[in-house]
């Protein structure tokens, strides 16, 4: 008898899958694969209420679930890494919820709460950053799949990624929680800013990553580290809007240094250098093998 719903598969059925007059033949899949995907899809339903809540006027909790969406869709991919349970229907799935909760949800929660005040320009410049982190995440993706890829690019991200996009542009609504007014001039300004936080989601701005930092922490500063790590906690705890707005800030003010560093070690210049520091070590080692 055929089952009303479709067998799930993460990897996909091949021909081997299938009973001859009987479709694919049924089998058990480990839960493990599974929890990734009720993450992602934990994530969805989070974007999507936050959007609900910023309809009904609950600003401070429509935030909060946009900023746990991202949370949780950030740490799908490696509990799935954790558990070995990384699939196509999972990729496949992460994607399609990283436009929602990094694109619609943050765009829909800042149109409704000041982006409305400029009327036209603002919901134009929802639709261009929604669109941008849309453009961003396809990059990623082909990027991701692409079999060469520049030394560089373990440490570096190719424009502001996604989730950080999403934080960036709630920074009006940090504000407005700090009491800065909420009117057509503000409304103009928040609309500017918003273009400008999708222009840096697809521009080809080096941004530093701390993916390829394989190395781990001294001794010495593990201890340091964690109570670094206590300390801001407990502030985004307490003075949440005010611990997001300098994170924001500071995340912001970083991107010309990262930019910096990358143009110093992998920029055109330093890369003559190197050509010509191998082209001397290359004359350098003729002249040895001549002298034996």
């Amino acid at each position: 008898m055929p089952t009303p719903f479709p067998p799930y598969d993460p990897h996909g059925l091949d021909e081997s899958e299938y009973e001859e007059g009987r479709g694919p033949r049924l089998r058990e899949i480990p839960f493990r694969m599974l929890i990734p995907n009720l993450i992602t899809v934990l994530a969805i339903c989070a974007g999507l209420t936050g959007i609900r809540l910023a309809f009904e006027n609950r600003f401070e909790m429509a935030v909060a679930m946009v900023l746990i969406a991202a949370f949780l869709d950030g740490i799908d991919g490696r509990v799935a890494r954790l558990l070995k349970a990384q699939s196509k229907f999972g990729a496949q799935m992460d994607s399609l919820a990283d436009i929602v909760n990094f694109g619609v949800a943050p765009a829909l929660v800042l149109y409704v709460f000041i982006l409305d005040q400029a009327r036209s320009f603002g919901w134009i410049a929802a639709i261009v950053f929604t669109i941008a982190a849309a453009l961003r995440l396809a990059r990623f993706n082909v990027i991701s799949e692409s079999t060469t890829k520049s030394a560089w690019e373990s440490y570096y991200f190719v424009g502001v990624p996604a989730p950080a996009g999403a934080l960036l542009v709630l920074l009006p609504v940090y504000l407005g929680f700090l009491g800065f007014p909420i009117d057509r001039a503000t409304g103009l300004a928040a609309s500017a800013y918003t273009v400008f936080i999708g222009f840096l989601l697809v521009s080809r701005v080096p941004v530093f990553s701390g993916k390829g930092i394989s190395g781990g922490v001294r001794r010495d500063l593990v201890m340091p580290f964690i109570l670094v790590a206590v300390v801001y906690v407990s502030l985004l705890m307490s003075f949440t809007w005010e611990t997001l707005t300098l994170t924001a800030i500071a995340y912001l003010a970083s991107l010309p240094f990262g930019a910096r560093a990358w143009a110093r070690k992998y920029g055109p210049k330093s890369r003559q250098a190197n050509g010509k520091t191998e082209s001397g070590k290359a004359a350098s080692g003729s002249d040895d093998d001549a002298g034996k």
